[in-house]
């Protein structure tokens, strides 16, 4: 008796049909609150916890303890939580200037984003959705030599980012930026740009004096530290400098 093969139905139509599901109430059972608008949107448990291990926790808890409905995810932006909903039910979607991809544990969605970003860096830092990041978001993209953006514009965001955070939280700036600054490349500033910052830096903290401190040891051997790599390597939007020459350690 011959095996019966396996048949696959067209991809598209499939995925078309799981995206009228996407924020829909008919059939939904579980809201949620989204946002400092506090949008409601609309999905279903079984999809959402087959698909990603930060929802099976979160409504599998709710099954058994009485997880209130709506959920409330206040300090997730509603257009990110709904490109996150997509990408769960159609397994695609359409890229936009920021995720939470991090904050749900989305792995294959979180490179598409940090590949986007690495090649739309410079529009990207401008804008609000780069400031809503949270700083285990921020962090890989910091960490990535393919940037493109000059690492004074980094700098900036960085402070700017912190700002926004510091005034949401109600912290300092350089409590709330502690977790990202070390992996901004202080020793690829050229000298005048390094003194700029320290003394922004005695007005405004946001950078441990330590990490200055180590950006001009940089300059003053006039060589970079190979077993540090990454604080002297440059990234792909990195301007040249006059003393990068000496540093030897070109991006990766």
């Amino acid at each position: 008796m011959e095996t019966p093969g396996l048949v696959h139905g067209e991809a598209a139509p499939f995925a078309t049909a799981l995206r009228s599901l996407i924020n829909n109430p008919q059939y939904s059972d579980v809201c949620f609150v989204v946002g400092q608008e506090q949008q409601e949107v609309f999905a279903h448990r079984c999809l959402l916890a087959c698909r990603c291990n930060f929802f099976q926790r979160l409504l599998g808890a709710g099954a058994s303890s009485g997880v209130p409905s709506p959920v409330v995810l206040g300090t997730v932006p509603a257009e990110a939580f709904l490109a996150v909903l997509e990408f769960l039910y159609t397994n695609s979607v359409q890229l936009q200037r920021h995720s939470v991809a991090v904050t749900f544990g989305l792995g294959p969605l979180q490179e598409r984003c940090i590949a986007f970003i690495e090649a739309h860096s410079q529009e990207v830092l401008r804008t609000r959705g780069f400031l809503e990041l949270s700083a285990s978001a921020l962090l890989p993209l910091l960490r990535s030599d393919m940037l493109c953006v000059d690492e004074a514009e980094l700098v900036r965001a960085a402070r700017s980012w912190a700002r926004v955070g510091a005034a949401v939280l109600e912290r300092p700036v350089a409590e709330v930026a502690a977790p990202v600054v070390r992996e901004l490349r202080l020793a690829l500033l050229a000298p005048a740009e390094l003194s700029a910052l320290e003394e922004q830096n005695r007005r405004e903290p946001l950078i441990p004096v330590e990490q200055i401190v180590e950006a001009w040891k940089c300059h003053a051997l006039r060589r970079g530290d190979p077993a540090r790599g990454a604080p002297c390597r440059r990234r792909r939007g990195t301007l040249p400098r006059a003393h990068h020459r000496f540093l030897e350690l070109p991006f990766k």
